[in-house]
């Protein structure tokens, strides 16, 4: 083959990639350096039956040292101080006001949390396309931020029941999630934004860890 041809080849192969490929591509690059993150985190909570929106802040911090084993600590100091922390299959909630932690085994539903909470954060390509049908909806910012919109639709009927769609926010220039926007049922919905997001800093074990006092009251709500 000319250089002429091979040259021409590679132009024709390269004006195949669309933006969608192009996202998800560097998508997967993060989520394979993936190690951890922490961001300033902001979650919205709106409940369409009252036309009422829920607003709480905080921190998150996320450490995965394997996949499949993730550890996240968000503490929120707004409205009212609340530390959730997610250590396998147990979810754990501290209300610091009632001196109370909240202890849920989430079982197989574990891995929907790590799916839809953690969406994007240690990611594959492969994991996201084979549990969701994917739409590029274009180019957006968020925060001042390059960002490129993907929209989600789960292919599993039984958590497509629970969860209609995703809108999904990427870095245009690293992959990685600036926010996303789930959609149930009754059209509520869920919106995560992540601000001063930093990428694989070095984070002891302690600092995805609960600081529980010895008095702490336990409660295994569902039992």
């Amino acid at each position: 083959m000319s250089k002429l041809a091979l040259c021409v080849l590679l132009q024709l192969t390269a004006a195949k990639a669309t933006p969608l490929d192009d996202i998800l591509t560097k998508m997967d690059r993060a989520a394979a350096a993936f190690k951890s993150m922490t961001a300033d985190l902001t979650q919205t909570a709106y409940t369409s039956a009252i036309d009422e929106s829920q607003v709480s802040a905080g921190k998150i911090r996320i450490k995965r040292d394997r996949p499949g084993e993730t550890r996240m600590l968000v503490d929120f100091s707004q409205p009212d101080l609340k530390s959730v922390q997610l250590q396998g299959n147990l979810l754990d909630i501290y209300l610091p006001k009632l001196n109370t932690v909240q202890e849920y085994n989430l079982g197989q539903n574990s891995s929907l949390i790590e799916r839809f909470l953690l969406l994007g954060f240690g990611t594959s390509r492969n994991e996201l396309t084979a549990a969701n049908d994917i739409t590029y909806e274009g180019p957006d910012t968020v925060n001042g931020h390059a960002a490129a919109k993907l929209l989600l639709k789960p292919k599993d009927k039984e958590v497509a029941s629970k969860v209609q769609k995703i809108e999904l926010w990427l870095a245009t220039d690293t992959g990685y999630p600036l926010q996303h926007k789930i959609y149930q049922s009754g059209g509520d919905y869920q919106l995560f934004v992540f601000t001063d997001l930093k990428m694989n800093p070095s984070l002891a074990d302690s600092a995805v860890k609960l600081k529980l006092p010895k008095n702490v009251k336990k409660e295994t709500p569902g039992r």
